[in-house]
């Protein structure tokens, strides 16, 4: 069973639903990014190993590209169609180690969940923590019924996250996307409001 997560209060009850909160897990802090993030967001974002197991971060990482990125997020939280968050490290020194987010469709009630975490990062179970905490602010705050997920088949590793938190197997899509000019096979998770897994993660390996 879930329940609702820990969010910093918000001052403006009016606003509410404009402002995207800083969500708390025990050893992170899931904040909204901020436009000073946008260097540490290349530097990570633009490795090789994070491109090479992400459908839609390009390698090279384009000069410019994490700010356009960070730029759609407010508007996108605002109108209800997204939430993204870094993620950092409690107690480190306040820069995001990597990203986790919701892409929501409201009229189904329904958001696919990604995440990705810089390779120095890699082992630690920070991406199984932030993907719990934000799948319960999914059933939580935005009253979601179902958070899918996906994983090329060749990277194990994204699907042992999906199946810590409570998600589902769901099928298997083969030669679904392509990738540098390789079809990929895709692996699909869901989960429904109720059913996610509360126990506390255990570090997690990286893939190979």
């Amino acid at each position: 069973m879930w329940s609702p997560p820990t969010v910093e209060p918000i001052d403006d009850p009016a606003g509410a639903a404009l402002t995207q909160p800083t969500l708390h897990s025990p050893r992170l802090l899931l904040r909204p990014f901020a436009m000073g993030d946008a260097p540490r967001v290349h530097a990570l974002a633009g490795t090789v190993q994070v491109a090479d197991t992400t459908l839609t971060i390009p390698h090279p990482y384009p000069d410019g590209a994490a700010e356009e990125w960070i730029a759609l997020h407010a508007e996108s939280y605002a109108r209800g169609i997204g939430a993204h968050f870094a993620i950092v490290e409690k107690g480190g020194d306040g820069q995001p180690a990597g990203a986790v987010g919701l892409v929501v469709s409201r009229e189904h009630r329904r958001a696919e969940l990604g995440y990705w975490v810089g390779v120095p990062f890699w082992g630690r179970g920070w991406c199984t923590e932030a993907a719990r905490e934000v799948v319960r602010f999914a059933f939580g705050r935005m009253e979601l019924a179902r958070v899918v997920a996906c994983h090329f088949a060749r990277n194990p590793a994204s699907g042992v996250v999906m199946r810590k938190i409570g998600m589902r197997h769901e099928g298997t899509f083969r030669s679904h996307v392509r990738k540098w000019g390789r079809l990929e096979d895709v692996e699909y998770y869901g989960i429904l409001c109720g059913e996610l897994t509360e126990s506390e993660p255990p570090p997690e390996r990286p893939a190979g």
